[in-house]
């Protein structure tokens, strides 16, 4: 990738010599390397990936492994009971993508969130009606049949062995456990797993094991994916789900099938743009907005001035809005006018509206976006022959429904919340309830997840993603345009400053203390409401330096246990 020369950050990185190889933790100087990268939220997570690299397994192989082991160790998004997207692109020029997003149970309907009043009960995004079909462990089987290389039980078994004999509480895992102390002892499935023995919660240094869960992870790497969605594990889910007043049965189980789709493209200053395609809308969102800003002189701008930020978010406002109208399962939805979405003559007509002086107004009568958690996770892998690997996967919520499957270990979703509660109300407070996305039986809702990969000349060189709920899109967006506008290494792009806009409600979110006060200023003078916020994502990336031969990895610092583990 050309992009402008600059001088590395001067901040301090500690890259160590261990017997998965090297990493890197956060900063913005990226981990370079000859063979591979695997960069997510968990380093123990990621030296698995770098094991199954040096074990001759590819980009595939590595990201299946990853995925597991972070079901041990990243239980706040991990799982093998949610669901997410992979995309893959081959050194050989070949990509696609793997939907293995949740679907409702055939019990669900429409109107099975809408309260007495005709308001949403929020059942949506709790208890046990909030469980959606999950979907990682068919994703992961299916990528693996389709381009894996090393044995499925070699993938599976170090996640069993994780899970077995333990792992250490780190100062995240603490937080995250005390936090959700109310929810531990709400659900005596999970708070066998998150409390100890004596109902106390676990202390830094800690060490965390999870024999149901090993037991599950044992079935999977004997049986792949019937392991999970046949015999012993599809009766207990579907046992705890009846007794509990859940919907999912084992008949749903038995019909899950992830789905391989051909991925959305695109192209911005020379550089192709492969994404994922609905049910998520991170694709199309992606390549809708910088279609939108190719047409203007971001380098000139300057990185995050106030004209680049209302650019920034006039695409953003009007992509959003084009989200809410027209997105959801392509299952159901056969004719979502995908091609204009994505068209550099769309781009075009939306970019001529944007007034350079002053915001635009959204308005609720013209869609918005729905509810989405921002606990996500997302790694991206590369191997020695450059094949790349973009994965984002995620519970929902941090720990997703809070809930663990009894006897299976495992925590579950509550994916249903992505779907529009209520048919027909959208609202200024961002709820929506347009047809695409209404809940119906075996639909997948529709997602923000975005793994991205940028390619040149037919060969990848960034591989991209985040988690953070709806600011995905806009997180994995600038990274692209930090690195592609503004010559940012992979480091640098990822810890950047970030913004966020999403059409309604109409307002910008900006990172406390990244962004200059003159800065903003300037900027609400258009007209923007802003408010500061905390983080926003926590983006992993691997750029392959081609005239370098080297590989760039970089672990974002907003990820307290994240690592770029390479070799």
């Amino acid at each position: 990738m050309n992009m402008r020369s600059v001088t590395n950050a001067m901040v301090f990185v500690l890259v160590l010599l261990l017997p998965a190889g090297l990493f890197a933790e956060g900063g913005r100087t990226p981990l370079r390397v000859e063979n591979g990268i695997v960069t997510s939220a968990s380093r123990l997570a990621s030296d698995v990936g770098v094991d199954i690299l040096k074990r001759g397994g590819n980009a595939v192989d590595a990201s299946v492994a990853t995925a597991f082991a972070l079901a041990v160790t990243w239980p706040t998004a991990g799982n093998i009971g949610g669901g997410g997207f992979m995309v893959y692109h081959g050194e050989d020029g070949h990509a696609t993508t793997f939907d293995f997003r949740e679907k409702a149970p055939l019990a669900a309907s429409e109107r099975m969130y809408v309260g007495a009043d005709g308001q949403s009960t929020n059942m949506q995004h709790r208890g046990f009606l909030s469980v959606g079909v999950p979907g990682t462990v068919a994703g992961l089987y299916m990528a693996h049949q389709k381009h894996g290389n090393l044995p499925w039980a070699d993938l599976v078994d170090p996640a069993v062995k994780l899970a077995r004999d333990g792992i250490p509480i780190t100062y995240a895992l603490y937080d995250g456990f005390r936090r959700n102390q109310s929810f531990w002892d709400q659900f005596p499935s999970s708070a066998a797993v998150f409390l100890k023995a004596d109902g106390s919660q676990y202390q830094l240094g800690d060490t965390w094991k999870q024999p149901d869960l090993a037991r599950t992870l044992e079935r999977i790497r004997d049986e792949g994916r019937d392991g999970f969605y046949k015999g012993e594990n599809a009766r207990m889910l579907a046992n705890f789900m009846q007794a509990n007043g859940g919907l999912i049965t084992e008949e749903d189980l038995a019909m899950y099938e992830a789905v391989e789709r051909e991925p959305v493209r695109g192209t911005y200053r020379g550089y192709d743009i492969i994404s994922m395609p609905p049910p998520s809308s991170g694709g199309i969102g992606i390549i809708q907005m910088l279609n939108i800003l190719e047409g203007f002189d971001l380098a000139a701008m300057g990185h995050n001035s106030a004209d680049y930020l209302h650019v920034l978010t006039e695409a953003m406002r009007r992509s959003y809005a084009n989200r809410a109208e027209f997105l959801g399962d392509p299952d159901f939805n056969p004719d979502m006018p995908v091609n204009r979405l994505i068209s550099k003559e769309h781009a075009a007509n939306l970019r001529a509206t944007i007034d350079m002086e002053k915001a635009s107004v959204s308005d609720e009568s013209r869609f918005g976006q729905i509810y989405e958690s921002e606990e996500t996770t997302h790694f991206s892998v590369v191997d020695k022959d450059g094949n790349m690997v973009s994965l984002t996967y995620t519970l929902e919520n941090s720990y997703g429904s809070r809930i663990v499957a009894e006897g299976g270990g495992y925590l579950l979703n509550n994916e249903m919340g992505d779907f529009n509660p209520v048919p027909g109300v959208t609202n200024r407070d961002g709820q929506i309830g347009t047809d695409p996305n209404l809940v119906a039986p075996q639909k997948r809702m529709l997602s923000s997840m975005s793994p991205t990969i940028v390619a040149q000349n037919g060969k990848p060189v960034l591989a991209i993603g985040s988690p953070g709920g709806r600011t995905i899109i806009n997180t994995t967006m600038q990274v692209i345009l930090n690195m592609i506008d503004h010559g940012m290494n992979v480091a640098q792009a990822v810890e950047a400053g970030r913004m966020h806009h999403q059409w309604l409600p109409d307002r910008s979110s900006f990172e406390g203390m990244m962004f200059s006060p003159d800065t903003i200023r300037l900027y609400e003078a258009k007209g923007h409401t802003v408010n500061a916020r905390g983080n926003q994502g926590s983006a992993m990336g691997i750029f392959h330096d081609r005239e370098t031969g080297l590989y760039h990895g970089s672990a974002d610092s907003r990820a307290g246990d994240g690592a770029a583990v390479g070799y």
